[in-house]
């Protein structure tokens, strides 16, 4: 079984859309077997998004990801990064297809309501930045 991380963006957690968002996941066969709400500080954001810190919109991601609170979780299944990047959809969400949780609730590129990782490697990495191995439920 594969695992992948998944957060619900503080534009997602403000507007009330994490039980949707869970529903979606749960819908889609998706098994979550971690889960907790957390505040980032900004340094914590920057080290979460490190890989992008010579990118053009880091800064602006960072304090994004600082603003308020987000959902993090654990998800396993077959398949389950690949699947979860599908359901989420693109990262632009004027480009993502319909019924996809970015198309649907997205507001812009930035505040596109879910993160989720987009490699085992990436996944593995950021599984272990929010979560120790007794936080994890099989």
């Amino acid at each position: 079984m594969e695992r992948t991380l998944s957060i619900i963006k503080p534009d997602g957690v403000g507007r009330g859309l994490t039980g949707e968002v869970i529903k979606r996941l749960e819908n889609s066969k998706m098994k979550i077997i971690a889960m907790k709400m957390l505040k980032m500080t900004e340094k914590q954001a920057q080290g979460f998004y490190a890989v992008h810190k010579e990118r053009p919109f880091f800064d602006s991601l960072t304090n994004f990801m600082s603003s308020g609170p987000v959902v993090v979780m654990v998800l396993e299944g077959e398949n389950v990064i690949l699947k979860y990047r599908d359901l989420m959809g693109a990262t632009n969400y004027k480009e993502a297809e319909e019924g996809t949780i970015r198309r649907d609730f997205a507001t812009d590129i930035e505040k596109n309501v879910v993160h989720g990782s987009d490699s085992q490697e990436s996944s593995d990495s950021e599984i272990g930045y929010f979560f120790n191995s007794f936080e994890i439920v099989n």
